[in-house]
């Protein structure tokens, strides 16, 4: 029997697989991980307690920087908390402009993902084209907002701006362009053999674990249970369109690869009739007060993001900023079973699992 000594090994907090400033402290026996803790909190920003000090339109650009690869997600879980606390309605042509940015967002997100997930696992070419494809998608936002990243496009009541004329259109002929390169991703990568032999049956769990440990998303729907927000608990006007949930039956991170490729095709799905249904005119706010004062009281909203629940829980006293204000951040939650994961696994392993996890630190660090 070969003897070893344990190594105490840091991973990050500057390392190409942790995306930004986030820590492993990895102990090994040879190559085998028997220990790890995620270390967090060089991003902190304190965005909740912040917020406790600015008015709700002020708080806008401060969830803009929580998922910085999703930021139109968290601007609709802010604006929708305090719209259901005041009880306000959102004109029709605002509600299909929110539905189709959180689509946009969400297909550019899963770009992101999929393209530096291969890039941590080996695979160059795979990067270069997904970063392309959502350039696209940051165009059409940048002519929208003025904005390629952090957008702060929501308001309460509607939406800052209108579409542009000929912008529904090109969200129109987006849809047909991005399921055939979607195609050519699954003809480039999904059936690779270095590929599956890299991740299939790696970073394994079954459904009561992930129920457990509180995840959602794909992390959750890789293991058989369907549950999407915008199919179980509809908001917005998202109970009017026809999508499927995409569920695995692994556990695994093939199976989380999977789903986030067919989350892609679905969002297509609903763009494509959201542009069809789209209001040809319309006002894109509400009737909302000067100054906005939410009444006294409580409200818990929660979304479906690219990464699973983010949640929002707004305690108002009355006043025009919230008294306290927290988010259900998925990548936080979603960060928790890393460690159960790790152990018994090689270093290179570790890689796949972080990756196929998909976390964005902003979320984490919030």
């Amino acid at each position: 029997m070969i003897r070893t000594e344990e190594l105490l090994l840091n991973v990050g907090p500057q390392h190409p697989s942790t995306h930004g400033v986030f820590r492993i402290i990895v102990k090994l026996d040879g190559e085998q991980i028997i220990e790890a803790i995620p270390v967090i909190g060089y991003l902190h920003r304190g965005t909740e307690k912040l917020a406790e000090d600015l008015n709700y339109t002020q708080i806008i650009p401060y969830t803009d920087r929580m998922d910085y690869v999703s930021a139109m997600t968290n601007n609709y879980v802010l604006v929708h908390a305090v719209e259901t606390i005041m009880q306000l309605e959102i004109p029709e042509r605002a509600q299909y402009l929110r539905l189709i940015v959180m689509e946009l967002q969400r297909i550019a997100s899963h770009m992101v993902w999929w393209g530096t997930y291969l890039l941590d696992i080996g695979a160059m070419s795979p990067f270069l084209f997904a970063f392309k494809d959502r350039e696209v998608i940051i165009n059409l936002f940048n002519e929208l907002c003025g904005a390629r990243l952090t957008y702060n496009y929501m308001r309460v009541g509607g939406v800052k701006w209108d579409a542009p004329e000929g912008w529904i259109q090109k969200v129109r002929e987006f849809v047909p362009y991005m399921r055939k390169q979607l195609k050519d991703y699954n003809t480039l990568v999904s059936g690779n053999e270095i590929f599956l032999r890299r991740i299939k049956g790696v970073g394994q769990y079954d459904a009561a674990t992930a129920i457990q440990y509180g995840l959602s998303g794909a992390n959750l729907r890789s293991t058989g249970v369907k549950w999407d927000l915008r199919k179980d608990q509809p908001y917005g006007i998202y109970d009017r369109f026809d999508f499927d949930v995409p569920v695995g039956v692994n556990g695994d991170c093939y199976d989380r690869y999977l789903c986030r490729l067919e989350e892609m095709h679905q969002s297509l799905r609903i763009l494509e009739q959201a542009v069809e249904q789209f209001p040809a005119e319309g006002d894109i706010m509400g009737k909302v007060p000067r100054v906005l004062r939410a009444p006294e009281g409580e409200v818990y909203v929660r979304i479906e993001s690219p990464r699973g629940e983010i949640g929002c829980h707004l305690i108002s006293k009355g006043k025009d900023k919230p008294y306290r204000l927290k988010f259900r951040r998925p990548s936080f939650v979603n960060l928790q079973i890393l460690p159960k994961l790790l152990v018994g696994q090689s270093m290179t392993n570790l890689i796949t699992i972080l990756g196929g996890i998909d976390i964005v630190l902003g979320e984490v660090d919030a």
